[in-house]
């Protein structure tokens, strides 16, 4: 009889395609269905080894939060979800400031026989396989490492040839949309503006790309066609609005690098195999955080007040970790990592990105 797995990874896009290593460990023996909060799931459809995937909108999880009345009516809409699913087992995928325990309850509450997560708390009888963060499981690692230590505590391992690096669907060429000269994506938005350098200083970085001979392309989503408009202005391609994650992760995949913050579209651009720039706010770890598997040099501060406070609105005056980055600086990490020099480069490690190795130390 086929194992029914429920993989839980309830929170946005770059956190799910985070987990892709971790659900291909799974689904190499089980049958995998993944539970995803609504901003996620499309990532989740993206994933290699899923067979289905079920939203399910977390009253923990969503910001801003359900109403507190909503919470009966979101436990039972759970609950219908797992009638349907009839999973035997569930792996609880959580960050490190993250407790299963909520979900566990839930699950057990229904009747799942075989749940495992990481827990600082002590978790009674609500994990049958706890991994407990400590010197053997540091909270400061990759979060695709941090995935897959979960998945194999729980019983899981990579199939042979199976790298660990972050994978979605081939993503199919979107005829007309970029055009066919060599280009570089600029993507200005992030879903935490702690994390995004500010446009005016975005317009600069575009025009230093263009003056430097590189064509530029710019996404993002339809809420942020008014920011991607300014930052394209009439030197790029604006391209705000226009695509959804499918058709995004095509336009990423056939980019030379992706100049990008701390958000979605950088773990996308990593799972199509693209070298990234990342304009990297400190506001979270950036050994959990940076771009996994792929070439990557990141830019910004590390030593401002607001480092690991996991703010979402700058709470620093002038927004210094991002704002004094100078648009020559990405320039030259543009032309360092990207794939138009790619005998210069090598890709990071799982070992360098859990050490934390900074900008010169991306570019062999």
């Amino acid at each position: 009889m086929t194992r029914r797995v429920l993989v839980a990874r309830l929170d946005s896009v770059g956190d799910v395609l985070l987990c892709g290593p971790a659900i291909r460990a799974v689904a190499a023996s089980a049958e995998v269905h993944l539970l995803a909060g609504p901003a996620g799931a499309p990532a989740g459809r993206l994933l290699p080894g899923v067979r289905s995937v079920h939203v399910w909108d977390c009253p923990w999880i969503t910001n801003p939060p359900r109403p507190a009345a909503d919470t009966a009516a979101a436990t039972a809409e759970l609950m219908a979800l797992l009638d349907a699913v009839r999973p035997s087992e569930a792996v609880i995928l959580t960050s490190y400031h993250q407790s299963p325990l909520p979900l566990a309850l839930l699950l057990r509450q229904h009747g799942v026989e075989r749940i495992a997560g990481a827990s600082v708390d002590y978790p009674g009888s609500l994990l049958d396989v706890r991994l407990r963060p400590g010197e053997d499981f540091p909270e400061s690692q990759s979060e695709a490492t941090r995935a897959l230590a979960i998945a194999a505590a729980a019983g899981f391992a990579l199939p042979p040839g199976d790298t660990g690096r972050l994978a979605v669907r081939a993503a199919a060429p979107v005829p007309g949309l970029v055009g066919d000269s060599p280009y570089v994506v600029v993507h200005p938005g992030a879903t935490a503006p702690a994390r995004t350098m500010p446009v005016a200083q975005l317009v600069a970085v575009v025009a230093a790309l263009v003056e430097a001979g590189i064509r530029v392309v710019v996404t993002g989503s339809a809420s942020e066609s008014g920011s991607t408009a300014r930052v394209a202005g009439r030197s790029a391609l604006d391209l705000g609005g226009a695509t959804d994650l499918p058709s995004l992760a095509a336009v990423l995949a056939g980019a030379d690098a992706v100049v990008v913050g701390n958000t979605g579209a950088a773990h996308l651009a990593a799972a199509v195999g693209t070298p990234v720039v990342s304009l990297f706010s400190p506001v979270v770890d950036e050994r959990c955080w940076r771009p996994f598997g792929v070439p990557t040099i990141l830019l910004g501060r590390t030593d401002t007040a607001c480092a690991a406070s996991r703010a979402r609105e700058c709470p620093t005056p002038g927004h210094p970790c991002l704002s004094d980055i100078e648009p020559r600086e990405v320039v030259d990490a543009v032309l360092a990592v990207g794939r138009f020099r790619g005998d210069r480069v090598r890709a990071s490690t799982p070992a360098d990105l859990d050490a934390g190795h900074r900008p010169e130390e991306a570019v062999a």
